[in-house]
């Protein structure tokens, strides 16, 4: 699954800092890991199985800041299936 622009919207909101969030994102399933800002820097989206685990696409999340702190880089990378 490509990354869309109104999952990116989803996906760029401030969640709670450090916590593993689980949420649906259309007919898909969504777990969302965050950061000690809140900003999410893992995601797996597709189909939890029997066992809870996501069957899909897993992506990361490369944030490059600058020396006052300002984000020069936000770019997701696809990493591959989330549960072989």
């Amino acid at each position: 699954m490509k990354l869309t622009d109104t999952l990116i919207k989803v996906i760029n909101k401030a969640y709670p800092e450090n916590e593993f969030i689980e949420t649906n994102f259309g007919s898909y399933d969504l777990s969302l890991k965050t950061d000690d800002d809140g900003r999410a820097i893992m995601i797996f989206i597709g189909k939890k199985d029997a066992n809870g685990k996501i069957r899909g696409e897993r992506y990361a999340r490369r944030l490059k800041f600058g020396s006052n702190g300002e984000v020069i880089k936000d770019h997701w990378e696809h990493k591959g299936p989330a549960t072989p």
